[in-house]
C-alpha cells in the first residue's frame, strides 16, 4: 500500500485513542497514556525522545507527532498499533470500540481498520474500484439504504480480500438498482423471482435501450449487446464463485474488481439514461411517483 495520509479530523480522533482522552461526555474509548507512555509509543516509530520538564500537553504532543508521521511509510503502523488489543488488556475498554470509532473518520480518507486475526490491519477501501457517484444516493427512500450498503460492501470486501463476498454484493447492487428503476417507472413494486437476466430485460425495455431498436446507432447497439452479455455472466458467476453457494471456483482479486466495476458502470449508465429520458420526455412517469 502507498503511504497513508489522512485529514485533520482523523488526526484528532487518533490522538484521542492514543492518549486515552475522552472523546465526548460519555468518556474515553481507550486506556490512559501518560506523558512517558506517549514518548514510548512514538519512539517505536522513529522518534528518539525522553520525557523531561517542559513536556507539552499530552494531546498537543500526540497531535504533533501524528502530523509529523502523516503521509510517511510508518504512519500505517501507527494507526494499526493504536488499536493493538494488547494495549487494552486488563482495562474496561474493548479494542473493537476504538477501531469502530476510528473507522468513522478513516472512511472519509479512503481507509478502514479490518480485523485480521486478533489484531487490526489498515486497508484502502475499494482500491482499484471505480466510485459509484449518483444523485440517487441522496434519496432517503428505504431501499436506497440497501443500495448504499451494497456499494460500501463491494469496496470494503475487495479491500479486505473477501472476493467471493464482493461478487455477491455486486450482484445484489445490480438487482437493487434495477428494481428501484422498475418500481419508479411503473409506479408499483414488482415481484422478483431471482432471475437477474429477466429483470434486466424488463428494465432495458422500460428505458428504451433494446439493441433491436432501429433508431439506435450500430456502435451503441454493440455496447448494449455487450451489457446483456455482462449481466448474463454476472448472474451465474455469483452461483459458481460467490459465498452464497458451494464454490466450484475461488475468484482472485482481479475477478472481483471486474465484477464490481462492471456492475457500477452498468448501474450508473442506467440511472443516467433514466434521468436523461425523463428530462427529454421519452419516459413518462406514473402520477403517483
Amino acid at each position: 500500500m502507498k503511504s497513508v495520509k489522512v485529514d485533520q479530523p482523523t488526526i484528532r480522533a487518533l490522538q484521542k485513542v492514543i492518549t486515552g482522552d475522552p472523546i465526548s461526555s460519555s468518556g474515553a474509548l481507550s486506556p490512559y497514556r501518560s506523558g512517558p507512555d506517549l514518548i514510548d509509543f512514538f519512539n517505536q516509530f522513529g522518534a528518539n525522545e525522553e520525557y523531561s520538564q517542559g513536556f507539552p500537553s499530552r494531546w498537543v504532543y500526540a497531535e504533533g507527532k501524528l502530523s509529523e508521521l502523516n503521509g510517511k511509510p510508518k504512519f500505517k503502523s501507527v494507526i494499526e498499533h493504536c488499536v493493538d488489543p494488547r494495549h487494552f488488556f486488563g482495562s474496561d475498554f474493548p479494542a473493537d470500540d476504538a477501531a469502530d470509532y476510528l473507522n468513522q473518520y478513516l472512511e472519509f480518507d479512503g481507509y478502514k481498520l479490518l480485523k485480521n486475526g486478533k489484531a487490526y490491519s489498515l486497508s484502502p477501501i475499494g482500491e482499484g474500484t471505480i466510485n459509484f457517484e449518483h444523485a440517487i444516493l441522496e434519496n432517503n427512500a428505504p431501499n436506497i439504504d440497501f443500495i448504499r450498503e451494497q456499494i460500501y460492501k463491494c469496496k470494503s470486501k475487495v479491500a479486505s480480500g473477501d472476493h467471493d463476498g464482493a461478487i455477491t454484493n455486486a450482484r445484489s447492487l445490480l438487482e437493487a438498482v434495477l428494481l428501484e428503476l422498475e418500481e419508479t417507472m411503473t409506479g408499483a413494486a414488482t415481484s422478483y423471482n431471482g432471475d437477474l437476466n429477466q429483470l434486466y430485460k424488463r428494465v432495458q425495455k422500460h428505458l428504451n435501450l433494446e439493441p433491436s431498436r432501429k433508431d439506435i446507432s450500430d456502435s451503441l447497439k454493440q455496447i448494449l449487446t455487450g451489457i446483456i452479455s455482462i449481466v448474463g455472466g454476472i448472474a451465474p458467476l455469483r452461483n459458481k464463485m460467490s459465498d452464497s453457494h458451494a464454490r466450484t471456483y475461488r475468484p482472485a482479486e482481479h475477478h472481483a474488481k471486474l465484477a464490481v466495476n462492471s456492475v457500477h458502470t452498468i448501474c450508473m449508465f442506467f440511472l443516467e439514461s433514466f434521468e436523461y429520458q425523463v428530462k427529454s420526455g421519452f419516459i413518462k412517469l406514473p402520477h403517483n411517483t
